[in-house]
């Protein structure tokens, strides 16, 4: 018989500061507290599976939300990695803790890299600063747009992103500029990502086009992924997932660029016939939001994932798993615009899963073990499974 789990990160969803948080500038971020106080948050659903039900979470909100017979085991998720990034997050939740950050410049990249990617790109670059994504276009795009030269820049994270006008700079050659960058930044400037940042518009009233695409280093070791591709289970991969893992352990890649279409293609995949993992990534609540000091986007996101579960839910076969988390947080109440070093959530419904409090994990990587451990499929992960203490 066929097993399914499904997994879904939602893209920066924290549920509040870990102990470390100081240490980023993140002490009194919480994700979750921050969009509760809209009055766009709505979210019977995960209520009823147990968010609230989370150590730490149940401290905070109090009676309000707690579920006195939650549908889904729960947990409150530690990332053992260094570093607060999209990359090293889901490198984490598929068995591989970091124990170095990925290089971040906040000065802007150094001389070496820049006039290196000019001489193989045979273009000049504009910027070259950590910048908000919005801000960029704005203050650089007319340039651009005049002289052809690309806009590089970086953020909080181990990015390094290269904006260009699809009128300018076609799709494909934006593309290879990034495949040339990525060759680049290795060894001590191996980034965790560089990222093509297409836009279009009129002079003055630019906006970012959907056609973003992102350049991975491939992770250490093996993750997840590649143990469940060599034992023959399907991998399927929504969204971003493909990139953010290199194309390691894909077995199918299902295109989508947005929160909307993220949630669509996860429908129809409960639909189809498959055996082993469908891995989805809920990129607007990071990007859109997140990113934007958004709290009331950010919490009709997350109202708007809310009433996808119940359907997800009814649908799934009796051997399935549906399994919620995230890879970090980026809590839009707080001052800066960055990732914020948080707990996650743990949500794991099906029909043999028992509803338990799965405490505090020390590591985001039990989750790959858990998953691994479901299948059968040995296989070295950072993590411990909790599998044992949740079939009924």
């Amino acid at each position: 018989m066929s097993k399914r789990v499904f997994l879904i990160v939602l893209d920066s969803f924290g549920i509040g500061e870990l102990p470390d948080a100081f240490l980023y500038g993140d002490a009194g971020s919480n994700t979750l507290r921050g969009i509760s106080t809209s009055k766009e948050f709505i979210v019977p659903n995960l209520t009823d599976l147990g968010l609230f039900n989370i150590d730490g979470v149940n401290n905070i909100f109090g009676d309000e939300f707690l579920n006195l017979n939650p549908k889904a085991a729960y947990a409150r998720m530690t990332e053992k990695s260094k570093g607060k990034d999209t990359t090293i997050g889901h490198w984490e939740i598929a068995g591989v803790v970091s124990a170095n950050p990925l290089p971040t410049y906040p000065e802007g990249f150094p001389t070496e890299v820049i006039s290196e990617f000019e001489k193989q790109t045979g273009r000049k670059t504009l910027c070259n600063k950590p910048y908000s994504g919005t801000d960029v276009i704005r203050d650089f795009g007319d340039e651009h747009v005049k002289t052809g030269s690309l806009i590089v820049y970086t953020s909080a994270d181990s990015v390094f992103q290269i904006a260009a006008h699809e009128g300018i700079v076609p799709l494909e050659d934006l593309y290879e500029f990034c495949r040339i960058a990525r060759k680049i930044l290795v060894g001590k400037h191996g980034v965790g990502r560089v990222i093509a940042r297409p836009f279009a518009g009129e002079l003055g009233n630019f906006k970012r086009t959907p056609n973003r695409h992102d350049f991975s280093l491939l992770p250490p070791k093996k993750t997840m992924l590649d143990y469940l591709k060599e034992n023959l289970f399907d991998v399927i991969a929504i969204g971003k997932i493909t990139d953010i893992f290199a194309g390691s352990g894909v077995t199918q890649t299902v295109v989508s660029k947005s929160n909307s279409e993220g949630i669509e293609r996860i429908l129809e995949q409960t639909k189809i016939p498959f055996n082993g993992l469908c891995f989805l990534n809920l990129v607007d609540f990071d990007m859109l939001y997140g990113h934007r000091n958004d709290i009331d986007g950010y919490a009709r996101a997350i109202s708007v994932f809310d009433k996808a579960i119940k359907q997800i839910c009814e649908w799934l076969l009796p051997e399935d798993i549906l399994l919620i988390t995230a890879d970090h947080g980026c809590d839009p109440s707080f001052p800066s615009t960055d990732h914020t070093r948080e707990y996650t959530p743990m949500l794991l419904y099906g029909k043999k899963i028992s509803p338990i409090n799965l405490g505090t994990r020390k590591c985001f990587s039990d989750i790959a073990a858990t998953i691994l451990d479901y299948f059968g499929v040995d296989g070295q992960t950072d993590g411990e499974s909790y599998l044992g203490l949740l079939l009924k």
